[in-house]
C-alpha cells in the first residue's frame, strides 16, 4: 500500500489534471491571444499530465518522509518543464516551479495558508520572469489575482489556521486549505472575467483568455480533491466559445511551434534568447543551470535547435505545426457559411492569407499543389459551400478539377497571381453565402492592376537585358528592365497610375530591403508593404 501522504499529493494532481483535461477542448476554442500557442488546452494539460506520471514514478514503496519534500517538489518541477509545450504550458510549467521552491524550502512546516500564500506569491513572480515582455490579460494576470487572494485571506482568517503546527490531521489541513482556494478560485474567476477588458483581441472576440480559464480549472480541481468530492465546474460555454469564422494566432509570422529540451552544464538561458529571436518569434527559455525548457514560434525548428549547438545535448523536441491546428480548430467548432481555399508560396503570404480567414494550401517552390492537395483543403474547410483560390494561371484547372470530385459545392475563382488571391479576400465574409462572397471577390480582383518584378534568368534576345538583370511584367509582358531600384520604381509607377495605393509584397532574396523600398516609390504614389517570402519574384505587386 502507498505511502498516504504521496497518496494526497497524486490525488490532488490527478484530480487538477482530470478536471483540466474533461474541459480541454473548451480551452483550445477559446484561444484567440495574438501571438499563437498551438491549443492552450493540449498544452497546459500535457504539462499536468506530465506531473501525474512523474508522482507514478516516485510512488515506489518509499514514505514521503524517505523521500523528502524537497526532493517530491524539485522531482515534479522538473517533469512539468520536461512536459510543457507552448506559451502556456511553459508558462504554466513556471508557476508549478515557483510554487514548489517555496514548498521545498521550508521541510517540515505543514502546508498550511501562509505556506501556500508565499509558494503562489513566488510562483507569480516566476511566471511573469519567464516571459520577457508580459502580456496584462493572459493567465499571468489570472495567477497574479489568485495569488493575491490568498495573502488577502490571511489578515481575515484566524491565527490557528493561519499556520498549523506539525501533525495536524490530514482531514483538518485539508478542510483549512480548501477553504482559502475556494475563495481564490472565485477572485481567480472573477480575474479571467475582465481579461477582455485588458486584451483587445479578446474583447473583439467575446472571449475570456484560453491560459487564465485553464488555471481555474486546474484549481477547481484541486479543490475537489482537497473536500473529496467531484468537482464543481462551471457552466459550459460560461466564458464564450471564439467564432469559428475569426481569424486566430495573427501575431505569429511562423508557422511552426518549437519546443525542445537542452541539457548541459553552465546554461544560462538569456544569452540564446537573441539569436532564437532572429530566427522567430514568442521566445521562451527557462530552466536552470543543468536544463533549459525552449519554445519559439519559427519556420525553422532546425537553426533554433542549432543555436544550442555549442551549450549541451538537444532533445525531446516537438515541433506543431499552427496553420492547421486553426484549420482543424474552425473545422470543428462547425462551418462557416462560406468556406475559402488559396493556394500560397511563401511563409508571410501563407500567413496573410489565412490571418484573413483562408484556408492555406502551400504551392510549394513551384506554386502547383497536387489535385488532391486541393481537394484536402476543401474538404479540411468544414463549409457545405467553398471558394478556391488558385493565384496561378497553372493551378487553375486542379483547382477546377478539385471543385468537381468534392461533395460540396465549389467553384474556382481564376486568380492568375498570389497578389490577386491576396487583396480578393478583403471582399472574403465568412457569415455570406457564396454567391455573395463570389461576386465581391471578383469585383475586389476586377479592379487591380498586377505585375511583378524578378531576376532576368537568361539573356533578352532583343538584347533589352541580361541574365541577372531586374525586369518588370505585367501579365506576360515585359515592361521594364534594367537595374533593380530602378525597375522597381518603373513598375511601382506603371501599376500605380490612376490608382490610390499600390500593394508591394516583397519575395524571398529581394535585393532591397522592405524597409527601404519606399526609397523607390515615384512622388504622389502611396504604398503597403508586406513580407510574402515567395519564392522566384523579388517583388508583386497591385494597384487599387
Amino acid at each position: 500500500m502507498g505511502d498516504p501522504s504521496i497518496e494526497r499529493f497524486k490525488r490532488v494532481v490527478a484530480s487538477a489534471y482530470g478536471t483540466l483535461d474533461a474541459r480541454r477542448q473548451e480551452v483550445n476554442d477559446l484561444n484567440v491571444f495574438p501571438v499563437a500557442d498551438g491549443d492552450t488546452g493540449d498544452n497546459m494539460a500535457m504539462t499536468m499530465r506530465a506531473l501525474a506520471e512523474e508522482l507514478e514514478n516516485l510512488d515506489d514503496g518509499r514514505s514521503l518522509d524517505e523521500i523528502g519534500r524537497a526532493e517530491l517538489v524539485s522531482a515534479l518541477a522538473r517533469a512539468a518543464l520536461l512536459g510543457a509545450r507552448g506559451n502556456s504550458g511553459v508558462i504554466l510549467s513556471q508557476i508549478i516551479r515557483g510554487a514548489a521552491e517555496e514548498l521545498a524550502s521550508r521541510p517540515g512546516e505543514p502546508v498550511d495558508p501562509t505556506l501556500v500564500a508565499s509558494a503562489f506569491a513566488q510562483a507569480a513572480d516566476a511566471a511573469y520572469e519567464s516571459v520577457r515582455d508580459p502580456v496584462e490579460g493572459t493567465m499571468l494576470t489570472v495567477f497574479r489575482e489568485i495569488a493575491h487572494s490568498v495573502s488577502r485571506q490571511l489578515a481575515h482568517i484566524e491565527p490557528s489556521s493561519q499556520r498549523l503546527e506539525p501533525g495536524v490531521a490530514p482531514g483538518a489541513q485539508d478542510a483549512v486549505l480548501a477553504a482559502v482556494l475556494e475563495q481564490a478560485i472565485a477572485d481567480g474567476e472573477k480575474a479571467v472575467e475582465r481579461t477582455p477588458e485588458q486584451l483587445d483581441v479578446l474583447a473583439e472576440a467575446g472571449v475570456v483568455d484560453a491560459g487564465g480559464y485553464g488555471l481555474i480549472l486546474i484549481l477547481t480541481g484541486v479543490l475537489a480533491a482537497l473536500r473529496g468530492q467531484e468537482p464543481q465546474l462551471p457552466e459550459p460555454g460560461r466564458f464564450g466559445v471564439a467564432p469559428a469564422s475569426r481569424p486566430h494566432h495573427s501575431g505569429s509570422k511562423y508557422r511552426y511551434c518549437t519546443n525542445f529540451i537542452v541539457t548541459g552544464s553552465g546554461l544560462s538561458g538569456r544569452e540564446f534568447i537573441p539569436g532564437l529571436e532572429e530566427l522567430g518569434d514568442s521566445v521562451l527559455v527557462v530552466g536552470d543551470a543543468s536544463t533549459l525548457k525552449v519554445h519559439v514560434h519559427t519556420d525553422d525548428p532546425e537553426s533554433a535547435m542549432e543555436v544550442f549547438a555549442d551549450a549541451g545535448s538537444v532533445g525531446k523536441l516537438d515541433v506543431a505545426d499552427m496553420h492547421r491546428q486553426v484549420a482543424e480548430r474552425n473545422a470543428r467548432l462547425g462551418p462557416s457559411a462560406t468556406g475559402l481555399v488559396s493556394v500560397a508560396s511563401g511563409a508571410g503570404l501563407e500567413e496573410l492569407m489565412a490571418g484573413m480567414g483562408a484556408l492555406v494550401v502551400q504551392g510549394g517552390e513551384t506554386m502547383n499543389p497536387s489535385t488532391s492537395e486541393i481537394i484536402s483543403g476543401i474538404r479540411e474547410t468544414g463549409a457545405a459551400s467553398v471558394i478556391v483560390l488558385p493565384n496561378s494561371s497553372n493551378v487553375v484547372l486542379a483547382a477546377e478539377r478539385a471543385c468537381e470530385m468534392c461533395d460540396v459545392e465549389a467553384v474556382v475563382i481564376p486568380t492568375g497571381c498570389q497578389q490577386e488571391g491576396l487583396l480578393g479576400l478583403v471582399g472574403y465574409e465568412p457569415d455570406a453565402d457564396l454567391e455573395t462572397n463570389r461576386g465581391k471577390i471578383e469585383e475586389a480582383v476586377g479592379e487591380l492592376i498586377v505585375g511583378g518584378v524578378a531576376q532576368a534568368a537568361r539573356d533578352d534576345a532583343s538584347g533589352r537585358f541580361r541574365q541577372g538583370d531586374a525586369v518588370g511584367m505585367i501579365g506576360d509582358e515585359v515592361v521594364a528592365w534594367g537595374g533593380t531600384g530602378s525597375t522597381l520604381a518603373a513598375m511601382i509607377e506603371r501599376v500605380g497610375e490612376g490608382r490610390e495605393l499600390v500593394t508591394v509584397i516583397a519575395g524571398e532574396g529581394a535585393p532591397i530591403a522592405l524597409d527601404a523600398v519606399e526609397e523607390h516609390v515615384p512622388d504622389g504614389i502611396e504604398i503597403e508593404l508586406h513580407e510574402g517570402g515567395q519564392p522566384s519574384w523579388w517583388w508583386l505587386l497591385a494597384g487599387q
